[in-house]
């Protein structure tokens, strides 16, 4: 259902069509919460995990997405417009189009922001043939093309500094690349590059192992603490500093992650914290100054590591504080990160607010090993629960 600003008020309204505003508005409307409204410029609904299965070749477009309108759940009220500024004196969002709309309760979903332009050179670099990531679903199509092709040369992966959107997808595509050109015979006829902020593979050690494996199994030379300050796309080159030293690299294909940031507004509108992201009590999910409003998902200032996957959970606790506030229900910190290292298998990460392991099956605690399992899970059964349930609030 979808009306222009004028006409459209709720008791709630949420910010953000994504996974977060989407599921978190069927939720309440299983619920019987009656008046719920998201506001959402894209026509467009894109499940944004598979984005590095197409990047890395063994994902289609088509499974990624679908029309916004087809995914608003029954009874939602949805608003075509984008947010410049929250009220919260006066329980009022203002829109793009100057119209404001009312609220008794604010559910903040506005995921986070990509900066392309944060790097010199970046964005110019990103209109060329040769600059592609798993960040949007255009450079992703382009990325399955040129790393698809490529029979010998230069590539360099990039990962993306905290805060990001589940930062270390940047590697999906690298390594299902890798395994693509080993199967063809023309990987070592390819010098692979990573590049990454982080001083591991991954922030915990038992999960960092597993991938060291696959980077030395293929070969890729990796440059840890490093930070991309400039891209040339004319000489085809990136800088990168480590230890305040400038290292140049060539490549003839870069697969780039853009640094990322809270949307302007958030400040704007005094929601912020610290970090510029909604300041939000970590287990309750509620605005640590103003109780009638609420975030989740990458918006939302709850832990270092952000990810999709934790967007279920978080989910639940606001729905539960909405309509059934006896449970007190508290968010722990969940949140996972899955690794394609192969086009079978895959490491599983599932982890807590403080590094520690948090495997989803709890007697399975070496799940995030290397797995056929964890990878027919990440390609298909996830995409499928995705689309089927968690949008439908049933998951």
């Amino acid at each position: 259902m979808s009306r222009s600003a004028s006409n459209a008020s709720g008791s709630v309204v949420i910010v953000g069509g994504g996974n977060a505003g989407v599921s978190i508005a069927a939720r309440l409307r299983r619920r019987g919460v009656a008046d719920v409204t998201i506001i959402e410029p894209r026509q467009e609904h894109v499940y944004a995990p598979l984005q590095s299965h197409i990047a890395g070749g063994v994902a289609d477009r088509r499974e990624v997405v679908r029309p916004q309108a087809k995914v608003t759940p029954r009874g939602v009220t949805w608003v075509r417009d984008r947010v410049v500024s929250v009220l919260p004196a006066e329980n009022s969002v203002e829109l793009s189009s100057g119209e404001r709309i009312r609220y008794d309760q604010l559910i903040v979903a506005a995921g986070i922001e990509q900066r392309w332009d944060a790097i010199p050179g970046l964005q110019e670099a990103a209109a060329s043939a040769s600059v592609v990531s798993n960040y949007t679903l255009d450079l992703a199509d382009a990325a399955s093309t040129a790393l698809r092709d490529l029979d010998s040369g230069t590539v360099v992966f990039t990962q993306a500094a905290e805060p990001a959107s589940c930062a270390g997808v940047a590697q999906k595509p690298m390594y299902l690349a890798c395994d693509r050109w080993r199967k063809r015979g023309v990987l070592d006829r390819i010098r692979v590059v990573f590049v990454t902020p982080e001083s591991s593979p991954f922030h915990i050690e038992a999960v960092a192992s597993e991938l060291r494996r696959s980077l030395d199994a293929y070969g890729i030379e990796t440059f840890y603490d490093a930070t991309v300050v400039g891209v040339r796309s004319e000489a085809s080159e990136i800088d990168i500093v480590i230890d305040g030293q400038t290292t140049t690299l060539g490549y003839d294909v870069l697969h780039a992650s853009p640094p990322q940031a809270a949307a302007g507004w958030i400040a704007e509108s005094g929601l912020h914290g610290d970090d510029g992201f909604v300041d939000v009590d970590r287990e309750t999910l509620r605005h640590r100054r103003w109780d009638n409003i609420w975030a989740l998902g990458d918006v939302a200032a709850l832990t270092r590591i952000r990810s999709g996957g934790a967007i279920r959970s978080q989910a639940k606790i606001i729905a539960d504080a909405l309509t059934r506030p006896r449970r007190r229900r508290r968010y722990d910190g969940y949140s996972e990160t899955p690794f394609t290292v192969t086009g079978r298998t895959a490491v599983f990460a599932e982890f807590d607010r403080h590094g520690r392991l948090q495997p989803s099956i709890p007697w399975w605690r070496t799940l995030y090993r290397e797995r056929r399992f964890t990878y027919l899970m990440d390609r298909r059964v996830l995409p499928w629960v995705y689309w089927n349930l968690i949008l439908r609030g049933r998951a």
